[in-house]
């Protein structure tokens, strides 16, 4: 008992051995990750450096500038080009110009937003708003003697819309324009008409002749007031164009009755009107 109770502590000792080829980490996969990564965005940049303009350059960069407002003038309105391709030839893609091929042909061409480029809608534009113009001056006397009598004027109302220059003259309660519940006009209809076919010829886009009449208190079987609104757009229509006015440019006649009214009382005779309507060109 005395000899085992002085005997040492037996020590086992474990060691592990490692043999060659171990798991080593995959650090360097990660690494190798992002140089490839890097290396495809140096080649797409240069690419882009290659293949875009400055002005598209400058939009890609407004693009991914979050302190640059997104527009149309310079930015990602439209894209990351601001509108256009890298494959433009001359003009954007959105005019409906721009192709991938160097010299595509008419049907392989690329078709934008609409079938004219904005320069040439804003000449179109500027131009018929320059003639509606002229052709309202001409007629109110903007600057110098109206064409008009002033008894005329009083009828007489002129607005630009989306459709054209209105010219619209309408009954007065002591003088109308037509007979009662007839198409003869009355003298001063006539001289409205004669000036209207005069200050026409400033322009030669097409005319549209629009009929009017206000609503009739009692309820008949059988209303006249389509009749008689159209009616009287085309005797408006035969006058202008009996006063000089081609008769190709008469585009549409029609009457409406008492469907429009222009005044909040349909039977108010402000509504007894007609619509000489120079055209916007479509």
């Amino acid at each position: 008992m005395g000899a085992r109770g002085n005997a040492l502590p037996v020590i086992v000792k474990r060691k592990k051995v490692v043999r060659g080829g171990g798991h080593h980490g995959g650090a360097w996969k990660v690494a190798y990750a992002d140089f490839v990564t890097a290396m495809m965005a140096f080649f797409m940049l240069m690419w882009l450096l290659n293949a875009t303009t400055e002005k598209q350059r400058k939009g890609i960069a407004d693009y991914f500038s979050p302190t640059i407002p997104l527009s149309r003038v310079s930015g990602g309105g439209d894209g990351s080009f601001g509108g256009e391709s890298v494959f433009s030839e001359d003009q954007v893609a959105q005019t409906g110009t721009g192709a991938s091929a160097r010299k595509p042909s008419a049907e392989r061409q690329a078709v934008g937003q609409s079938g004219t480029t904005p320069a040439a809608e804003a000449v179109d534009t500027g131009r018929f708003e320059a003639e509606a113009r002229a052709v309202e001056e001409a007629l109110k006397g903007a600057g110098g003697e109206s064409m008009l009598s002033r008894e005329a004027l009083r009828h007489v109302v002129t607005k630009l819309t989306d459709e054209g220059l209105i010219i619209e003259f309408s009954d007065l309660p002591d003088q109308p324009l037509f007979g009662e519940g007839s198409a003869i006009p009355e003298p001063v209809t006539e001289e409205i008409v004669r000036a209207i076919a005069r200050v026409m010829t400033l322009s030669t886009n097409p005319v549209a002749v629009n009929g009017h009449t206000s609503a009739r208190p009692e309820v008949l079987r059988e209303d006249p007031s389509w009749d008689l609104s159209t009616a009287r757009a085309m005797q408006v229509r035969r006058m202008l164009e009996g006063e000089g006015l081609g008769t190709g440019r008469a585009e549409r006649v029609a009457g409406f009755a008492d469907r429009r009214p222009a005044h909040a009382n349909p039977a108010a005779i402000r509504n007894n009107r007609i619509e000489v309507i120079l055209l916007r060109r479509q």
